[in-house]
């Protein structure tokens, strides 16, 4: 069955916002710390809850760190009812700050990702975006990349009640596509958006970072040949999977 619709991750797929989101915790940690934490044992700890709900991330940072206390005296600064809510107030004010910076964003796409967009434009494949990001920085990252009107379908996590691994973001895009989920192929970077493209009924071909490496070494989520470790294999491997489909 040939595959006519390609739909696309955002955080870690086409932009490195992982990395700038690891920044972000590791700035908010050290601000409710009584002491330095080093960043790189701050980014080890993301790439464990990487591709989660922002809920998730922040209340396994906060019992990872030892931080629910700290967090919880700044509730009320920011109106909140749960110490990780007050963390992700905290961790946005940076994360804002690096998203303000055009430049910031442009210097951390991933290039190979973005060329494969432009190539399945190119083909005449419908294509989606389905991504746990928030809208308002959705439209802010593809407007600086420019790439709002590439996409027939954009999903954010404003759109969907559930958020990765459930598939209800993936069905969804699916379904403004008009398109049939087995005719649906998924670029993802996590393993969390893996299980949800899965678990909607598609193809997945997963483009590994830096956060996301161990964790399909770890996990068989897809067969070996799916998964792209080398940037430079990636226009291969989704020709492969499209001849056998």
């Amino acid at each position: 069955m040939a595959i006519r619709a390609v739909i696309f991750d955002l955080d870690g797929t086409l932009v490195q916002t992982e990395r700038l989101k690891a920044y972000s915790y590791t700035k908010a940690i050290r601000e409710l710390s009584a002491y330095t934490i080093e960043e790189a044992i701050v980014i080890n700890a993301f790439k464990d809850v990487v591709g989660l709900s922002r809920r998730e991330v922040a209340q396994g940072l906060l019992e990872r760190f030892h931080l629910e206390e700290a967090a919880r005296s700044r509730m009320e600064e920011f109106g909140v009812e749960t110490p990780w809510q007050a963390f992700v107030q905290i961790r946005l004010q940076f994360y804002e700050q690096l998203l303000s910076d055009p430049q910031m964003i442009l210097k951390n796409t991933w290039s190979h990702n973005i060329l494969l967009l432009e190539e399945v434009k190119k083909a005449g494949c419908r294509i989606g975006l389905a991504t746990m990001s928030y809208c308002p920085q959705v439209n802010r990252v593809l407007e600086i990349l420019n790439l709002k009107d590439y996409f027939d379908f954009i999903a954010s996590r404003d759109d969907v009640e559930h958020g990765k691994p459930d598939p209800e973001i993936y069905q969804m895009v699916a379904c403004e596509l008009d398109v049939p989920a087995e005719e649906c192929l998924v670029i993802e970077d996590s393993p969390t958006g893996v299980k949800a493209a899965l678990a909607a009924g598609m193809k997945v071909i997963a483009v590994t970072t830096p956060f996301t490496k161990t964790a399909f070494s770890k996990n068989k989520l897809v067969d070996d040949r799916w998964i792209v470790n080398d940037p430079e294999r990636l226009p291969q491997i989704v020709k492969d999977l499209m001849r056998e489909n």
